[in-house]
């Protein structure tokens, strides 16, 4: 099926013809937003006027007059000096919602982005041989929100996780093996999961001691981290094993997270391992890079430490060995040359938004970047405590990402549980929707707030079924689902001669704008904007069932007609909590 025009669309053809008949050397925009004081209100009259200095009163009564409204806009008029609010007819408003829910594709006529490219996406990037932590939460919930976004709206989109998985903590954490055997006790293989993870963290916390301590197994550490690199067997063997026990752990952690993440994506710093040398060769032949005390550095005018001497970006470090950025400039040459990528999106914590915006700035400066790629690191803020903190336990410990998903879970479960018997939960449905409730409940109070702020994580808050929570969009989805199962005979139907009392427009206004909302988040990587839609949508909701009844509507046509407006509802809210990889349960 086609794409649905949007009624807002329609409306900015009709005024942007009217306003060029009105003022034909004009370059029309009508600047349309929603109004209070009418369904649409145009602001762009005025612009134009002190541009043509004219009187935008007259000018905007000129527009009104040859505005064409078909049978789209019941009433137009001029008001302040010269605003023009519009009112949309109610047949219309109900015609482009019924095109919408006949939309067998179901995409709820939601488009594709013209002119779609390939846009490689680096999140959820955890560390080889440590527990992933709060820290890793927002990467990878915001990440699967935006790759959910653009494969909808039809992007191409190649997946990546950079996993920490190369580098001095690998030789450290062997050579610390090697040496002491015995601290890590795997009963055989019978160990796997987060209890193998744990004991690997453990591992790592000691040789690291161990490693800022002694100087001597420091010096042991280092060349194994050259025999690493240079492949020797035994090496390499106990890294895979290393590698392989941590990808078990994170599988299952995504799992809980109710997030896809495939193994062929996980393409970790080992993965630019060949490509180091070149990069380095090729930044220092085209001059980009120099060397400076034995390093090879990239310098920026704009970045000084506070001494004022420049910062440089340390591709190779003075040793021989390679940065982090030696990395990061090799996966762009893959990402863009190899994978052909449009757009690179790096969703990364803000604290390394100088890094790269300096890797960005090199990789220009080499010719990797050129004007048809577009690189963008999607920064995000820091996960806090109820008293504005960084999030810590109450030892001072980072918070385990399990740990806090199973508490989330468990709360949910509760709030599930004093519901299920006047619903008629099964067990099973109990705790299943516990997990959707839970897991929901904590991505939706990391999406709902704009991806660079800090946020407050407060389980009581998240799991609320009041406010701006998942638990109250779910709720609504829930309860739509509750009214057509006792609908009996009557089926959801379009009527477009029916009138619509004011919460029916609302609501159904509010319907039409899911289209253009997912193109413009999606475009602008916001998913928070989604799920502010969504919760101002749920609100509509609660104030159509609070002034229209709906089962007990006063004809079988009007009955028919609220049904699908709340069917239509429902699956607006189902597709759009799906896009930010939120379940909605049936029962709730």
């Amino acid at each position: 099926m086609a794409s649905v025009t949007s009624l807002s669309d329609t409306v900015q053809q009709h005024l942007t013809s009217a306003i060029s008949a009105a003022l034909p050397e004009a370059s029309a925009d009508p600047l349309l937003r929603r109004s209070d004081r009418a369904d649409f209100q145009a602001n762009g009259i005025l612009a134009l006027a002190k541009k043509a200095k004219a009187n935008p009163r007259e000018l905007a009564t000129r527009v009104v007059e040859r505005v064409e409204s078909g049978d789209v806009i019941k009433d137009i008029g001029v008001s302040g000096p010269g605003f023009l609010n519009i009112t949309i007819a109610d047949k219309a408003i109900t015609r482009n919602l019924a095109a919408r829910y006949a939309d067998d594709t179901g995409r709820l006529g939601v488009p594709c982005a013209p002119n779609p490219g390939t846009t490689v996406i680096d999140y959820a990037q955890p560390n080889v041989a440590k527990e992933m932590h709060v820290g890793h939460l927002r990467s990878a919930v915001i990440g699967d929100a935006v790759v959910q976004l653009l494969e909808f709206t039809g992007e191409n989109v190649v997946r990546r996780h950079h996993i920490g998985d190369w580098g001095t903590q690998f030789g450290m954490l062997i050579q610390y093996l090697d040496e002491h055997p015995h601290e890590l006790d795997h009963k055989a293989g019978q160990v796997t999961g987060e209890e193998a993870m744990s004991n690997l963290d453990r591992l790592y916390k000691a040789a690291r001691k161990l490693f800022d301590s002694d100087e001597e197994f420091k010096t042991r550490a280092r060349r194994r981290v050259v025999d690493l690199q240079a492949g020797d067997p035994h090496t390499l063997a106990t890294w895979q094993k290393f590698v392989d026990e941590s990808k078990i752990y994170f599988f299952s952690v995504f799992e809980k997270l109710d997030m896809e993440v495939r193994d062929p994506d996980i393409v970790g710093e080992s993965g630019y391992n060949d490509m180091l040398a070149e990069t380095c060769r090729l930044l220092e032949e085209s001059g980009v890079a120099v060397r400076s005390e034995g390093a090879l550095c990239v310098f920026f005018e704009d970045v000084k430490g506070p001494d004022g001497n420049p910062v440089p970006l340390i591709v190779q470090k003075s040793d021989g060995g390679y940065g982090y950025a030696a990395t990061d400039l090799s996966a762009i040459r893959d990402r863009v040359f190899n994978l052909k990528a449009n757009t690179l999106l790096y969703v990364v914590d803000a604290r390394q938004s100088l890094h790269f915006r300096m890797v960005f700035e090199t990789a220009r400066r080499a010719g990797w970047l050129g004007e048809d790629v577009k690189a963008h690191q999607l920064a995000f803020g820091t996960v806090l405590g109820k008293d504005g903190k960084p999030f810590k336990t109450r030892e001072g410990e980072t918070v385990k990402l399990e740990d806090l998903l199973d508490e989330a879970v468990e709360r949910a479960t509760a709030v599930v549980r004093e519901k299920a018997e006047k619903v008629g939960l099964t067990e099973q449905e109990i705790e299943e929707n516990g997990r959707y409730v839970g897991i929901g409940a904590v991505k939706y109070a990391d999406l709902s707030t704009s991806a660079v702020r800090d946020y407050k994580f407060d389980l009581d808050q998240m799991v609320s079924l009041n406010g701006d929570t998942s638990v109250y969009l779910q709720y609504a989805y829930a309860r739509i689902q509750s009214i057509l199962r006792k609908a009996g005979e009557a089926r959801p139907t379009a009527h477009p001669q029916l009138p619509l009392a004011p919460a029916e427009r609302a609501l159904g206004l509010h319907l039409d704008q899911f289209a253009e909302t997912v193109l413009e988040v999606a475009a602008a990587y916001e998913p928070h904007k989604l799920a502010a839609y969504l919760y101002q949508l749920a609100t509509h909701l609660t104030s159509f069932y609070d002034q229209c009844p709906v089962l007990k509507a006063e004809t079988p046509e009007q009955v028919e007609n609220r049904l699908f407006l709340v069917d239509l509802t429902a699956r607006t809210l189902h597709q759009g909590m799906a896009l930010l990889g939120i379940r909605t349960p049936e029962r709730l």
